[in-house]
Protein backbone atom coordinates (compact mmCIF):
# COMPACT_ATOMS: atom_id res chain seq x y z
CA UNK A 1 0.00 0.00 0.00
CA UNK A 2 1.35 3.40 -0.93
CA UNK A 3 0.55 6.35 1.26
CA UNK A 4 -2.08 8.63 -0.24
CA UNK A 5 -3.44 6.00 -2.63
CA UNK A 6 -6.97 4.77 -1.96
CA UNK A 7 -7.49 1.05 -2.32
CA UNK A 8 -10.95 0.63 -3.77
CA UNK A 9 -12.47 -2.65 -4.93
CA UNK A 10 -16.22 -2.26 -4.97
CA UNK A 11 -17.46 -5.54 -6.32
CA UNK A 12 -20.54 -7.66 -6.03
CA UNK A 13 -22.97 -5.45 -7.98
CA UNK A 14 -26.51 -6.71 -8.08
CA UNK A 15 -27.92 -8.02 -11.31
CA UNK A 16 -30.77 -5.69 -12.12
CA UNK A 17 -32.83 -8.24 -13.99
CA UNK A 18 -33.84 -11.78 -13.13
CA UNK A 19 -36.54 -10.78 -10.71
CA UNK A 20 -38.69 -13.70 -9.64
CA UNK A 21 -42.06 -13.23 -8.02
CA UNK A 22 -42.43 -15.24 -4.83
CA UNK A 23 -45.98 -14.36 -3.82
CA UNK A 24 -49.21 -15.99 -4.92
CA UNK A 25 -51.52 -14.32 -7.42
CA UNK A 26 -55.28 -14.33 -7.14
CA UNK A 27 -57.50 -15.75 -9.88
CA UNK A 28 -57.86 -12.36 -11.57
CA UNK A 29 -54.10 -11.93 -11.73
CA UNK A 30 -53.77 -9.33 -8.95
CA UNK A 31 -51.14 -9.84 -6.29
CA UNK A 32 -52.31 -11.31 -2.99
CA UNK A 33 -49.06 -11.02 -1.08
CA UNK A 34 -48.84 -8.91 2.11
CA UNK A 35 -47.93 -5.24 1.95
CA UNK A 36 -44.13 -4.86 1.79
CA UNK A 37 -42.56 -3.94 5.12
CA UNK A 38 -38.89 -4.19 6.11
CA UNK A 39 -37.52 -4.73 9.61
CA UNK A 40 -33.90 -3.90 10.46
CA UNK A 41 -32.13 -4.76 13.72
CA UNK A 42 -28.85 -2.92 14.34
CA UNK A 43 -26.44 -4.27 16.98
CA UNK A 44 -25.50 -1.37 19.29
CA UNK A 45 -24.29 2.21 19.37
CA UNK A 46 -21.42 1.89 21.85
CA UNK A 47 -18.82 -0.14 19.94
CA UNK A 48 -19.06 2.17 16.92
CA UNK A 49 -21.23 5.21 16.26
CA UNK A 50 -21.56 4.22 12.58
CA UNK A 51 -24.70 2.17 13.28
CA UNK A 52 -26.76 5.21 14.24
CA UNK A 53 -25.02 8.02 12.39
CA UNK A 54 -24.47 6.23 9.07
CA UNK A 55 -26.24 2.88 8.62
CA UNK A 56 -29.61 4.03 9.98
CA UNK A 57 -29.46 7.24 7.96
CA UNK A 58 -28.62 5.56 4.65
CA UNK A 59 -31.09 2.70 5.10
CA UNK A 60 -33.90 5.10 5.97
CA UNK A 61 -33.15 7.20 2.90
CA UNK A 62 -33.24 4.14 0.62
CA UNK A 63 -36.50 2.83 2.07
CA UNK A 64 -38.16 6.25 1.88
CA UNK A 65 -37.06 6.69 -1.72
CA UNK A 66 -38.63 3.31 -2.58
CA UNK A 67 -41.83 4.17 -0.71
CA UNK A 68 -41.79 1.03 1.47
CA UNK A 69 -42.75 0.78 5.13
CA UNK A 70 -39.86 0.02 7.47
CA UNK A 71 -38.93 -0.33 11.13
CA UNK A 72 -35.31 0.15 12.21
CA UNK A 73 -34.41 -0.64 15.82
CA UNK A 74 -31.17 -1.03 17.78
CA UNK A 75 -30.63 -3.95 20.18
CA UNK A 76 -27.96 -2.02 22.14
CA UNK A 77 -25.86 -5.17 22.58
CA UNK A 78 -28.65 -6.95 24.49
CA UNK A 79 -29.32 -10.45 23.15
CA UNK A 80 -32.71 -10.77 24.87
CA UNK A 81 -33.72 -7.40 23.44
CA UNK A 82 -32.50 -8.49 20.01
CA UNK A 83 -34.80 -11.54 20.09
CA UNK A 84 -37.74 -9.52 21.43
CA UNK A 85 -37.38 -6.90 18.69
CA UNK A 86 -37.31 -9.64 16.05
CA UNK A 87 -40.41 -11.33 17.44
CA UNK A 88 -42.28 -8.01 17.53
CA UNK A 89 -41.29 -7.20 13.96
CA UNK A 90 -42.45 -10.60 12.73
CA UNK A 91 -45.74 -10.25 14.64
CA UNK A 92 -46.20 -6.77 13.19
CA UNK A 93 -46.00 -8.08 9.66
CA UNK A 94 -42.55 -7.43 8.24
CA UNK A 95 -42.10 -9.25 4.96
CA UNK A 96 -38.29 -8.95 5.01
CA UNK A 97 -35.95 -8.88 8.02
CA UNK A 98 -32.36 -7.58 7.94
CA UNK A 99 -30.14 -8.20 10.96
CA UNK A 100 -26.65 -7.38 12.19
CA UNK A 101 -26.25 -10.15 14.73
CA UNK A 102 -24.72 -9.93 18.18
CA UNK A 103 -23.49 -13.50 17.82
CA UNK A 104 -24.26 -16.35 15.46
CA UNK A 105 -26.32 -18.30 18.01
CA UNK A 106 -28.79 -15.49 18.63
CA UNK A 107 -28.77 -14.52 14.98
CA UNK A 108 -29.55 -18.07 13.87
CA UNK A 109 -32.51 -18.35 16.25
CA UNK A 110 -33.97 -15.11 14.90
CA UNK A 111 -33.38 -15.98 11.24
CA UNK A 112 -34.84 -19.46 11.64
CA UNK A 113 -37.95 -18.05 13.33
CA UNK A 114 -38.39 -15.53 10.53
CA UNK A 115 -37.95 -18.21 7.87
CA UNK A 116 -40.55 -20.43 9.57
CA UNK A 117 -43.00 -17.52 9.40
CA UNK A 118 -42.32 -16.93 5.73
CA UNK A 119 -40.28 -13.76 6.26
CA UNK A 120 -37.36 -13.18 3.88
CA UNK A 121 -33.99 -12.59 5.56
CA UNK A 122 -30.67 -10.78 5.05
CA UNK A 123 -27.46 -10.79 7.08
CA UNK A 124 -26.16 -7.22 7.14
CA UNK A 125 -22.46 -6.51 7.73
CA UNK A 126 -21.94 -9.64 9.88
CA UNK A 127 -22.59 -13.21 8.72
CA UNK A 128 -24.63 -15.54 10.90
CA UNK A 129 -22.69 -18.81 10.74
CA UNK A 130 -25.03 -21.76 10.48
CA UNK A 131 -27.92 -19.39 9.83
CA UNK A 132 -30.54 -19.29 7.11
CA UNK A 133 -30.24 -15.78 5.64
CA UNK A 134 -31.05 -15.58 1.95
CA UNK A 135 -28.36 -12.93 1.36
CA UNK A 136 -25.27 -11.53 3.03
CA UNK A 137 -24.16 -7.93 2.41
CA UNK A 138 -20.87 -6.67 3.82
CA UNK A 139 -17.30 -5.72 2.98
CA UNK A 140 -14.42 -8.03 2.15
CA UNK A 141 -13.34 -8.08 5.77
CA UNK A 142 -10.14 -10.07 5.21
CA UNK A 143 -9.12 -7.32 2.78
CA UNK A 144 -10.00 -4.70 5.42
CA UNK A 145 -7.66 -6.42 7.88
CA UNK A 146 -4.96 -6.64 5.24
CA UNK A 147 -5.16 -2.87 4.75
CA UNK A 148 -4.64 -2.46 8.50
CA UNK A 149 -1.60 -4.71 8.46
CA UNK A 150 -0.10 -2.95 5.45
CA UNK A 151 -0.80 0.42 7.04
CA UNK A 152 1.00 -0.56 10.23
CA UNK A 153 4.02 -1.77 8.25
CA UNK A 154 4.18 1.54 6.39
CA UNK A 155 3.90 3.55 9.62
CA UNK A 156 6.69 1.54 11.26
CA UNK A 157 8.86 1.95 8.18
CA UNK A 158 8.28 5.72 8.20
CA UNK A 159 9.33 5.87 11.86
CA UNK A 160 12.38 3.71 11.23
CA UNK A 161 11.52 1.33 14.06
CA UNK A 162 13.64 -1.82 14.03
CA UNK A 163 12.45 -5.14 15.50
CA UNK A 164 9.24 -3.58 16.85
CA UNK A 165 7.07 -5.34 19.41
CA UNK A 166 3.57 -5.43 17.89
CA UNK A 167 0.48 -5.87 20.06
CA UNK A 168 -2.83 -7.05 18.60
CA UNK A 169 -6.09 -5.90 20.17
CA UNK A 170 -8.71 -7.90 18.31
CA UNK A 171 -12.48 -7.51 18.12
CA UNK A 172 -15.12 -9.65 19.80
CA UNK A 173 -14.41 -13.40 19.76
CA UNK A 174 -18.08 -14.03 18.90
CA UNK A 175 -18.01 -11.79 15.79
CA UNK A 176 -16.91 -13.56 12.61
CA UNK A 177 -15.92 -10.17 11.15
CA UNK A 178 -13.32 -9.79 13.91
CA UNK A 179 -11.86 -13.16 12.93
CA UNK A 180 -11.69 -12.05 9.31
CA UNK A 181 -10.03 -8.74 10.19
CA UNK A 182 -7.41 -10.67 12.17
CA UNK A 183 -6.91 -13.11 9.31
CA UNK A 184 -6.20 -10.12 7.09
CA UNK A 185 -3.69 -8.29 9.25
CA UNK A 186 -1.99 -11.49 10.37
CA UNK A 187 -1.46 -12.39 6.69
CA UNK A 188 0.75 -9.29 6.51
CA UNK A 189 2.35 -9.46 9.95
CA UNK A 190 2.95 -13.19 10.48
CA UNK A 191 5.66 -13.46 7.80
CA UNK A 192 7.49 -10.63 9.58
CA UNK A 193 7.12 -12.39 12.93
CA UNK A 194 8.44 -15.59 11.36
CA UNK A 195 11.43 -13.73 9.90
CA UNK A 196 12.12 -12.11 13.31
CA UNK A 197 11.73 -8.74 11.59
CA UNK A 198 8.91 -7.95 14.03
CA UNK A 199 8.44 -9.34 17.53
CA UNK A 200 4.93 -10.54 18.29
CA UNK A 201 3.66 -9.00 21.49
CA UNK A 202 0.40 -9.59 23.40
CA UNK A 203 -2.49 -10.77 21.24
CA UNK A 204 -5.96 -10.64 22.80
CA UNK A 205 -9.61 -10.30 21.82
CA UNK A 206 -12.02 -7.81 23.39
CA UNK A 207 -15.39 -9.26 24.46
CA UNK A 208 -18.34 -7.57 22.72
CA UNK A 209 -16.06 -4.91 21.22
CA UNK A 210 -16.31 -3.10 24.56
CA UNK A 211 -14.04 -0.07 24.40
CA UNK A 212 -13.67 0.28 28.17
CA UNK A 213 -12.64 -3.36 28.43
CA UNK A 214 -10.29 -2.83 25.51
CA UNK A 215 -8.56 0.00 27.35
CA UNK A 216 -8.13 -2.17 30.44
CA UNK A 217 -6.73 -5.04 28.39
CA UNK A 218 -4.24 -2.74 26.69
CA UNK A 219 -3.09 -1.30 30.03
CA UNK A 220 -2.39 -4.87 31.11
CA UNK A 221 -0.47 -5.46 27.89
CA UNK A 222 1.77 -2.48 28.63
CA UNK A 223 2.39 -3.78 32.13
CA UNK A 224 3.19 -7.28 30.87
CA UNK A 225 5.79 -5.92 28.45
CA UNK A 226 7.25 -3.34 30.86
CA UNK A 227 6.05 -0.63 28.49
CA UNK A 228 7.74 -2.19 25.45
CA UNK A 229 5.04 -2.03 22.80
CA UNK A 230 6.09 -0.30 19.60
CA UNK A 231 2.91 -0.65 17.53
CA UNK A 232 -0.70 -1.70 17.99
CA UNK A 233 -3.17 -3.27 15.60
CA UNK A 234 -6.51 -2.16 17.07
CA UNK A 235 -9.38 -3.91 15.31
CA UNK A 236 -11.58 -0.81 15.03
CA UNK A 237 -11.49 2.90 15.79
CA UNK A 238 -13.29 2.55 19.11
CA UNK A 239 -10.57 0.22 20.38
CA UNK A 240 -7.90 2.44 18.80
CA UNK A 241 -9.24 5.38 20.82
CA UNK A 242 -9.08 3.27 24.00
CA UNK A 243 -5.44 2.41 23.19
CA UNK A 244 -4.57 6.04 22.45
CA UNK A 245 -6.06 7.14 25.77
CA UNK A 246 -3.80 4.69 27.61
CA UNK A 247 -0.78 5.72 25.55
CA UNK A 248 -1.48 9.39 26.30
CA UNK A 249 -1.61 8.64 30.01
CA UNK A 250 1.86 7.14 29.64
CA UNK A 251 3.13 9.96 27.36
CA UNK A 252 3.46 7.52 24.45
CA UNK A 253 0.75 8.82 22.13
CA UNK A 254 2.13 9.73 18.73
CA UNK A 255 5.19 7.57 19.35
CA UNK A 256 3.42 4.22 18.98
CA UNK A 257 1.62 3.65 15.64
CA UNK A 258 -2.00 2.52 16.09
CA UNK A 259 -4.36 1.24 13.39
CA UNK A 260 -8.15 1.23 13.30
CA UNK A 261 -11.07 0.90 10.93
CA UNK A 262 -14.45 2.65 10.56
CA UNK A 263 -13.08 6.14 9.79
CA UNK A 264 -15.16 7.90 12.43
CA UNK A 265 -14.66 11.59 13.19
CA UNK A 266 -12.56 11.00 16.30
CA UNK A 267 -10.25 8.61 14.43
CA UNK A 268 -9.78 11.17 11.67
CA UNK A 269 -8.80 13.73 14.31
CA UNK A 270 -6.33 11.26 15.81
CA UNK A 271 -4.81 10.72 12.36
CA UNK A 272 -4.47 14.46 11.79
CA UNK A 273 -2.75 14.87 15.17
CA UNK A 274 -0.46 11.88 14.60
CA UNK A 275 -1.87 9.79 17.45
CA UNK A 276 -3.31 7.19 15.04
CA UNK A 277 -1.36 6.15 11.97
CA UNK A 278 -4.27 5.03 9.75
CA UNK A 279 -7.84 3.80 9.57
CA UNK A 280 -9.93 2.01 6.98
CA UNK A 281 -12.93 3.69 5.40
CA UNK A 282 -15.73 1.32 4.50
CA UNK A 283 -18.26 3.23 2.36
CA UNK A 284 -21.33 2.41 4.45
CA UNK A 285 -23.61 4.27 2.04
CA UNK A 286 -22.77 1.75 -0.67
CA UNK A 287 -23.28 -1.16 1.72
CA UNK A 288 -26.60 0.17 3.01
CA UNK A 289 -27.91 0.88 -0.48
CA UNK A 290 -26.96 -2.61 -1.71
CA UNK A 291 -28.66 -4.22 1.30
CA UNK A 292 -31.72 -1.99 0.96
CA UNK A 293 -32.02 -2.89 -2.73
CA UNK A 294 -32.14 -6.59 -1.85
CA UNK A 295 -34.47 -6.05 1.11
CA UNK A 296 -36.93 -4.01 -0.96
CA UNK A 297 -37.05 -6.73 -3.61
CA UNK A 298 -37.55 -9.46 -1.00
CA UNK A 299 -40.23 -7.46 0.80
CA UNK A 300 -42.11 -7.25 -2.50
CA UNK A 301 -41.83 -10.98 -3.05
CA UNK A 302 -38.98 -10.84 -5.53
CA UNK A 303 -35.42 -12.14 -5.63
CA UNK A 304 -32.26 -10.77 -7.20
CA UNK A 305 -29.11 -12.50 -8.31
CA UNK A 306 -25.73 -11.43 -6.99
CA UNK A 307 -22.33 -11.93 -8.55
CA UNK A 308 -20.70 -13.27 -5.40
CA UNK A 309 -21.27 -15.71 -2.58
CA UNK A 310 -20.06 -16.18 0.98
CA UNK A 311 -19.09 -19.65 2.11
CA UNK A 312 -20.67 -20.41 5.50
CA UNK A 313 -18.38 -23.09 6.93
CA UNK A 314 -20.74 -23.96 9.76
CA UNK A 315 -23.82 -24.24 7.57
CA UNK A 316 -21.86 -25.80 4.68
CA UNK A 317 -23.57 -23.57 2.15
CA UNK A 318 -22.81 -20.71 -0.19
CA UNK A 319 -24.87 -17.63 0.64
CA UNK A 320 -25.56 -15.18 -2.23
CA UNK A 321 -23.58 -12.09 -1.28
CA UNK A 322 -22.49 -8.55 -2.02
CA UNK A 323 -18.94 -7.98 -0.75
CA UNK A 324 -17.58 -4.46 -1.12
CA UNK A 325 -14.12 -2.94 -1.12
CA UNK A 326 -12.60 -0.51 1.38
CA UNK A 327 -10.11 2.36 1.41
CA UNK A 328 -6.97 2.89 3.49
CA UNK A 329 -6.99 6.36 5.06
CA UNK A 330 -3.90 8.26 6.19
CA UNK A 331 -3.31 11.93 6.95
CA UNK A 332 -3.13 12.73 3.23
CA UNK A 333 -6.52 11.17 2.50
CA UNK A 334 -8.65 12.20 5.49
CA UNK A 335 -10.20 14.81 3.20
CA UNK A 336 -11.63 12.06 0.98
CA UNK A 337 -13.80 10.66 3.78
CA UNK A 338 -15.23 14.13 4.41
CA UNK A 339 -15.72 14.79 0.69
CA UNK A 340 -17.66 11.52 0.43
CA UNK A 341 -20.14 12.81 3.02
CA UNK A 342 -19.48 10.02 5.53
CA UNK A 343 -18.52 12.47 8.27
CA UNK A 344 -19.14 16.21 8.52
CA UNK A 345 -16.23 18.59 8.29
CA UNK A 346 -17.56 20.39 11.38
CA UNK A 347 -17.22 17.20 13.44
CA UNK A 348 -13.58 16.74 12.43
CA UNK A 349 -12.33 20.30 12.03
CA UNK A 350 -13.28 21.64 15.45
CA UNK A 351 -11.33 24.72 16.62
CA UNK A 352 -8.65 22.49 18.15
CA UNK A 353 -8.09 20.75 14.81
CA UNK A 354 -8.74 23.65 12.40
CA UNK A 355 -5.05 24.27 11.65
CA UNK A 356 -4.38 20.56 11.13
CA UNK A 357 -7.37 20.36 8.78
CA UNK A 358 -6.00 23.24 6.75
CA UNK A 359 -2.61 21.56 6.53
CA UNK A 360 -4.31 18.38 5.29
CA UNK A 361 -6.08 20.28 2.52
CA UNK A 362 -9.55 20.04 4.05
CA UNK A 363 -11.24 23.14 2.67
Amino acid sequence: MRRGILTVAAVGLLTAGNLTACGNDSADGTASRPKPKIGVILPDSASSNRWETADRRYLEAAFKAAGVDYDIQNAQNDKARFVTIAEQMITNGVTALMITNLDSGTGKAVLDKATQKGVATIDYDRPTLGGSAQYYVSFDNVAVGKLQGEGLVECLTDKGVRNPVVAELNGSPTDNNAAQFKEGYDSVLQPRYDAKEYLKGPDQSVPEWNNTTGGTIFEQMLTQTNGRIDAVVAANDGLANAVISVLAKNKLNGKVPVTGQDADAQALQHILSGDQCMTVYKPVKTEAEAAADLAIALARGEKKKTEQSFRDPKGSRNVPAVLLGAQAITKETVKNVIADGYVDKADVCTPEYAALCAQAGIG
